[in-house]
């Protein structure tokens, strides 16, 4: 993979990936929104949809959510024993749906 997150030349589309909704519980550790349903978009290719349509691969230290459309990494976690790491340089933006004010 480039330093940018865009696939490296060589790189293959791997079909044995989960979809977003496997970051619900991971993430939900770290925030108090159901992130599956939040609208990002694609920093490579400007591609919008819920994070729940990310193709998200398990087999290296965290998770790694690639855009469904360019392969493009969007998002990046890794937790640790007291810690998490949060990597969102592969989405340019995330709107994030709340619900009504109290």
């Amino acid at each position: 993979m480039d330093v940018d997150g865009t696939p490296d030349e060589g790189y293959e589309r791997d079909e044995s990936y989960e979809d977003g909704n496997a970051l619900g519980g991971p993430l939900s550790e770290i925030f108090a929104v159901d992130l599956t349903a939040a609208v990002g978009r694609c920093a490579g290719c400007g591609a919008t949809g819920p994070m729940a349509r990310l193709h998200v691969y398990d087999r290296a230290p965290g998770l790694v959510a690639r855009c469904p459309d360019c392969a493009r990494v969007v998002l990046r976690l890794v937790r640790g024993p007291d810690t998490a790491w949060l990597d969102l340089q592969g989405a340019s933006s995330l709107r994030i749906p709340l619900g009504p004010a109290d």
